[in-house]
Parts: structure tokens; C-alpha cells; sequence
């Protein structure tokens, strides 16, 4: 995932940000909530971590205005509000999901995770497509039954492929959400994560299609669907 990662807390948001690195994702780390809003209305994200008490303008605020842009991206609450009312209030403002500090990260990954999924429609951690299995909760990959043990960024990439699957994935997209923000990578790095993907897949009914000077697209072989 692309995570736009909003805390100004130095401790918590160096944890936050290398456990989630440490996962293979691409986090933007922010303390302002000036800042947040300038980013996050000219980025793409798959997802917000929000603190609500920030300097500059508070998580209130940033969700309200993300919301009143019409953005759809998913937003998770990080607050230290435990009552009821306060919980209601932040869904009816427009959060997805909220955890009440303090809280273990392998919950706020887990949670992130589902929430990047919510806009495709996604209802299980199940993915398959042709006789590829993907357990997008356990990380798990199977090839007609036959378990495929892959990389890291491997596993990340053929996610978000069959997130779209039959749709062409742009390769700016795929290089954001496989490498951080502050490693200096070529699109030959992406050219050999597909290569390395390709090879371990080789013999399945899943087809990664290179779309020339745009990107790849993922489709069951003889078709574009499932």
C-alpha cells in the first residue's frame, strides 16, 4: 500500500512508519496538518493513518475537508477518545475505521489492510484468479493447490494486479506502491520484480500481460476474468 501516515507523536510515528516499511509498504510520513492536506489533495494514497490532535490544522478538520473534496480514500482515526459518542462522531465525520491509542501496530497494519480493500468491493482475503490463490491476509500463494513461496515485493505486486484484475496497472502506480519514497529505483527495478513474478508463476493460468509503454495487466489465460 501507499499510506499517507499523519502523527506528529516522534515516537509512535517512528514505529508506525518502520513497521509498516518493514511490511513492504510506501509511507509518507507527516507531523503538520497543514502539510497533510497540501499532500494528501495533490497524491494518491491507498489509505490515511490520522492522528486528531496535531499542530496546525487538527485530524477533524483534514478529515472534514477530504471528505467535503469528495475523496474516497479510506482513513483510518488514530485517537485517544475512548467514549461511545466520540467513536459515533468520527464515522459520522466520514472515518472508515478508528483505533484508540494505545494500540499493538500488527492491529493498525491489519486494519489498514482491510480498508485498502473495501473500495474494490472486497469482502474476503481470498483472491483467485485462473488457479492462482492469493490469501491476502497470511500472505499465502497457491498455484492449483500447489503452495508458491514468493518475495515480499513480489507477494505486494501480484496484490495489487489482481486488485484490478483485467485493468491495466500504470507503472508510476506500481513503482509508488512497491518502493518507499526515499529509495532512488529505475523502472528496471519494477521490470524485474514482474520478471522475477513471472518465473515463479510460470505453468498457472494467470497471465501478467506487459501493456508497452504503460504498464501490465493481470487476466486468466483465455480471457480477462476470473
Amino acid at each position: 500500500m501507499r499510506i499517507l501516515l499523519v502523527e506528529d507523536n516522534e515516537d509512535l510515528g517512528e514505529a508506525i512508519e518502520r513497521r509498516l516499511r518493514d511490511a513492504g509498504h510506501s509511507v509518507e510520513w507527516l507531523r503538520n496538518g497543514d502539510d497533510a492536506i497540501e499532500v494528501a489533495a495533490s497524491e494518491t494514497f491507498d489509505v490515511v493513518a490520522l492522528d486528531l490532535t496535531l499542530p496546525g490544522r487538527d485530524g477533524i478538520s483534514i478529515l472534514g475537508e477530504l471528505r467535503g473534496r469528495k475523496s474516497e480514500t479510506p482513513v483510518l482515526v488514530m485517537t485517544a477518545r475512548a467514549e461511545i459518542d466520540d467513536k459515533v462522531s468520527l464515522l459520522d465525520r466520514g472515518a472508515d475505521d478508528y483505533l484508540v491509542k494505545p494500540f499493538d501496530l500488527r492491529e493498525l497494519e491489519a486494519r489498514l489492510r482491510v480498508l485498502m480493500r473495501r473500495p474494490a468491493g472486497q469482502v474476503t482475503s481470498l483472491a483467485t484468479v485462473g488457479d492462482v490463490t492469493v490469501d491476502l491476509a497470511n500472505g499465502f500463494v497457491s498455484v492449483g493447490g500447489r503452495k508458491v513461496e514468493l518475495g515480499r515485493r513480489e507477494f505486494r505486486l501480484l496484490e495489487i494486479l489482481l486488485a484490478r484484475v483485467g485493468q491495466v496497472v500504470a507503472k508510476e502506480r506500481l513503482m509508488a506502491q512497491l518502493f518507499n519514497f526515499d529509495e532512488d529505483v529505475s523502472v528496471n527495478a519494477l521490470e524485474l520484480q514482474v520478471s522475477r513474478l513471472r518465473r515463479k508463476l510460470e505453468g498457472s493460468r494467470l497471465e501478467i500481460e506487459t501493456v508497452r509503454g504503460v504498464g501490465y495487466l493481470a487476466r486468466a489465460a483465455g480471457g480477462d476474468g476470473k
